[in-house]
């Protein structure tokens, strides 16, 4: 049993331009979260970010999509830690994953940042405490580590967004149990998934 989350954050970039891009994958997680239960977002310049609370598993949850670029994740997600008393373990930080392919999502506990400038800043933000859980959404790798900083800035072609999509989808299903602090019974149910 893990612990119970109080906090799921959904990674991206702010503004139009940013929108549905393979970076994005965390902010179109927690928009279709929010949406799912009927949330609506309300601006929070203390926390650099749209927050709402929501009910999962009879249990409240804050979400927090950051305004800040995704480099800066940290500035957003450390001022509502702080300020709710919220510790990195009873965190959720949902996020694009390069060495995921599309139509993969996969839970994992900890860890380093693995290169994700979001994540770097949210781990220093936080003391340097790397013991969130992680919702990593899969959008593939372009090949070349040259090309991964407009890969990630660019749209999906269809066929690959909706692959996406459908990880996201069935990552949904499963935030009660990890809401919960039931993280085995969710990755079991998310990875043995098709996918």
């Amino acid at each position: 049993m893990s612990e119970k989350i109080q906090l799921i954050v959904g990674l991206g970039n702010p503004g139009r331009e940013y929108e549905n891009t393979r970076h994005n994958a965390g902010a179109i997680f927690i928009a279709l979260l929010a949406n799912t239960c009927r949330a609506s977002w309300q601006e929070e310049k203390k926390f650099s970010g749209l927050t709402t609370q929501v009910n999962l598993n009879n249990q409240p949850v804050r979400l927090l999509l950051p305004l800040t670029y995704m480099n800066r994740s940290g500035q957003s997600v450390g001022a509502i830690a702080n300020f709710y008393k919220i510790a990195p373990e009873s965190i959720l930080v949902v996020h694009d994953e390069l060495d995921l392919a599309p139509g993969t999502a996969r839970l994992k506990l900890g860890g380093g940042h693995g290169g994700h400038n979001g994540l770097r800043d949210i781990i220093s933000a936080l003391g340097n405490q790397n013991t969130f859980t992680r919702l990593r959404i899969g959008i593939g790798h372009p090949g070349n580590a040259k090309m991964v900083a407009d890969y990630v800035l660019k749209k999906a072609p269809t066929a690959e967004y909706s692959l996406m999509e459908d990880s996201i989808t069935r990552a949904l299903h499963i935030m009660p149990d990890v809401v919960a602090g039931q993280l085995d019974k969710a990755m079991l149910s998310l990875h043995s998934d098709k996918n």
